[in-house]
């Protein structure tokens, strides 16, 4: 067997082939155009949308055979409104564009568990293969306080009161299967991008189970689904620091983490198959932060930059993207553009939006959420006036990467010509959830928890009994402890759900 520096050395020798000499994920003509399409969560995903409406690219939709679809979905309207208000003053060609929200509110007490105690009922028509647990009971106590519409959404709530919605046919229902349609009419490639934040109540609550029902069964896995999750600054409430970020961090890992997903489904089956089927983003906020000073103003500049990052070009650098991380998620004997890879446990691709007149700003954001990780490659792609850049702005930018970053290939700068909406994302590829800003605080945090806050901290797998981020009772090492005091697990090791045991994978 090679030495891992012979093999570290070989892999480091056809990165730099594929993706500095070869330009292996730059479109041809053979593929494209594209068609984007958002499903916003919460206030982050509704903000997206109201960013891009209220400001899109150059080029947006003028091709005719792109399509645009976007459904807003709160607990709430206050967040809501702004889209529909951002919809008519954009004036989007009517045949080509579908602009929906949904306001999912917040049901009685009675009605809401009278609900939840159905829900076997609605598990086993979506999946017959679900077993019928004896001992099933509402994964919620009998004694919460349902909250107010303006007050902060548990996770575990939000996601009840979703599929509430969703298997009682309410409005979300029909205008899923709205989007569905929309999407299923593009005459070009469509790409699907869910948006929301890593630590609210409603988005992340709800994305778990809507994600599901959107790729597996409404689009039958047939397109490509990208998530984008925004990780909460320093100056966002308290509730978005208080250990919540760890049962949603882990979801996600046992998602996209192929090897772990086959250990969900081992016990639970294909229903919970990866909906990710084009992977995932992660957008930092605290160096934006540093840059503003202030919150609000933050969020816009965030959401202004996801929004620019999606839509140039109706998703064609989204689309590069992607291809770039199909190649390096293949082992090193088989690169090949044929070759569809599964994600492992460096699913986490951090993405970092910068207005073109803070440029000079990328070293200290990108050292303030890459510190001490070595990905493969990082790639900026510079939207800016033909003007407003030349080779020297290229060296600064890259300059500015490899002060704070060390990739195993020298970083790549990109310059694409626009006239308005300067932006320079870049993009860190292939991390692991260690390596995201917080993980590691947000464990604390989570410890620091009683049983009941940790339960409500939870969504996924909690309509089967299982609070992924607990020990099994049954099955010592493994995850997944179970709310009913039967045998509910995942074949996932406790200790690869906690992050303190699992070693780092060496490039």
């Amino acid at each position: 067997m090679e030495p891992q520096s012979v093999r570290d050395e070989d892999r480091k020798d056809r990165v730099e082939e594929l993706v500095k000499e070869q330009e292996v994920h730059r479109t041809g003509d053979q593929e494209g155009p594209f068609s984007i399409h958002i499903l916003g969560l919460g206030r982050t995903g509704a903000s997206v949308i109201e960013q891009l409406l209220s400001s899109p690219p150059d080029g947006f939709l003028e091709d005719a055979r792109t399509r645009f679809s976007a459904l807003a979905v709160d607990i709430g309207d206050g967040d809501l409104k702004p889209v529909r208000e951002a919809e008519d003053r954009a004036r989007l060609p009517e045949e080509r564009a579908q602009v929906r929200t949904v306001d999912l509110g917040v049901p009685g007490k009675d009605d809401f568990f009278a609900s939840l105690r159905r829900y076997r009922e609605y598990l086993k028509i979506e999946y017959p293969r679900y077993y019928w647990n004896p001992n099933y009971e509402p994964w919620l106590p009998e004694d919460l306080e349902m909250p107010a519409v303006d007050e902060h959404i548990p996770r575990a709530v939000a996601k009840g009161i979703y599929n509430r919605e969703y298997y009682e046919d309410g409005p979300i229902a029909e205008e899923l299967d709205a989007f569905a349609r929309s999407i299923n009419a593009s005459k070009t490639v469509p790409i699907i991008f869910v948006v929301f934040s890593l630590a609210g109540g409603t988005g992340s609550g709800i994305a778990v189970d809507m994600v599901r029902h959107l790729a597996s069964i409404k689009l039958g896995r047939r397109h490509i689904v990208v998530g984008v999750g925004v990780l909460p600054s320093e100056g966002d409430p308290a509730q978005t620091r208080d250990g919540v970020l760890f049962p949603v961090i882990n979801e996600l890992d046992c998602m996209l983490d192929d090897e772990k997903n086959q250990g969900v489904q081992a016990v639970w089956g294909d229903l919970y198959k990866n909906p990710f089927t084009g992977g995932f983003f992660v957008v930092p906020q605290d160096g934006i932060l540093d840059l503003t000073g202030d919150v609000s103003a933050t969020h816009e500049y965030v959401d202004e930059g996801i929004a620019s990052f999606i839509a140039q070009e109706n998703g064609l650098h989204i689309y590069e993207t992607l291809k770039l991380l199909n190649y390096l998620n293949s082992p090193t004997d088989r690169m090949h553009p044929a070759t569809r890879a599964p994600i492992g446990e460096r699913w986490v691709n951090m993405l970092l939006p910068h207005k073109f007149a803070d440029a000079e700003n990328i070293s200290a954001s990108l050292g303030r959420v890459a510190d001490g990780v070595q990905p493969e490659y990082v790639e900026a792609r510079a939207f800016a006036p033909a003007g407003a850049f030349d080779e020297a702005g290229a060296k600064e930018i890259e300059g500015q990467i490899t002060s704070a970053v060390t990739s195993l290939v020298e970083p790549g700068v990109v310059h694409f010509d626009v006239e308005n909406g300067s932006f320079i994302h870049v993009s860190v590829p292939r991390l692991t959830k260690l390596d995201i800003p917080g993980f590691s605080a947000a464990r604390d945090a989570y410890d620091r928890m009683s049983w009941d806050e940790k339960l409500l901290a939870h969504s996924w797998l909690l309509d089967l009994g299982t609070m992924l981020c607990e020990p099994s009772t049954r099955f010592e090492g493994m995850a997944g402890e179970c709310i009913w005091g039967c045998a509910c697990w995942v074949v996932v090791p406790y200790e690869a759900v906690r992050g303190e045991e699992v070693q780092q994978v060496s490039l």
